[in-house]
């Protein structure tokens, strides 16, 4: 399975714009596309960033869309009154669920860089350490990682059942989270909080 994400930083007054933009037109023009596995979108309302994921069933699946997107991104963009978006390509390559998502869920990425030869190390700690312990923390819903891994990125998603969870969370996580880069050796880029305003993703549990 792979994703393209999609990172806006949008004009505070034109971020309700924009979301009904990728509703309305966006997601339902995605969805209808050969080998599509659904949309998410993540948006942070304080500093305007928002990320748009699409799911596709293999990577030239997700080729052979770009150039049907890139219109679609570009009227989306203006809509949310936002400078170039930043797009990114990605396996996706492990999705455990938990519990559905609502609509009142939130999600906290963290943004890492590892040597692409530790790939393997890092998804064998994904399914035996940190899937046991994140099912463990009150409102935890699911988690995925998406990574490339020509480059060593990689994208870790936790989401929570709301903003509550999401906040008691915090300083665990940060212990887990900190604890697993530590013992892979990885580079933490970002960490980001968002709500969780679209979430229509079909992707199977990868594990």
């Amino acid at each position: 399975m792979y994703a393209r994400s999609t990172t806006i930083t949008a004009a505070p007054d034109r971020i309700d714009a924009g979301l009904a933009a990728v509703r309305d037109d966006v997601m339902p023009a995605v969805l209808d596309m050969d080998g599509c596995v659904g949309l998410s979108m993540l948006c942070d309302r304080d500093s305007g960033r928002c990320i748009v994921t699409t799911a596709w069933a293999s990577e030239d699946a997700m080729a052979g869309t770009r150039e049907g997107v890139r219109r679609m991104r570009e009227q989306a963009t203006e809509r949310f009154g936002a400078r170039e978006p930043e797009v990114r390509e990605w396996e996706i390559a492990a999705m455990h669920r938990l519990h559905p998502v609502g609509d009142d869920a939130c999600a906290r990425v963290t943004w890492s860089c590892v040597d692409p030869a530790a790939m393997d190390r890092v998804l064998e700690a994904f399914r035996t350490d940190l899937i046991p312990r994140m099912d463990g923390m009150p409102g935890f819903c699911s988690l995925s990682l998406m990574l490339d891994r020509q480059t060593g990125d990689n994208s870790l998603t936790a989401v929570y059942a709301d903003r509550r969870a999401l906040e008691s969370s915090r300083q665990r996580a940060t212990y887990i989270r900190d604890e697993f880069r530590r013992a892979l050796h990885m580079s933490a880029t970002d960490v980001a909080e968002f709500d969780v305003v679209l979430h229509h993703l079909r992707v199977p549990e990868l594990v």
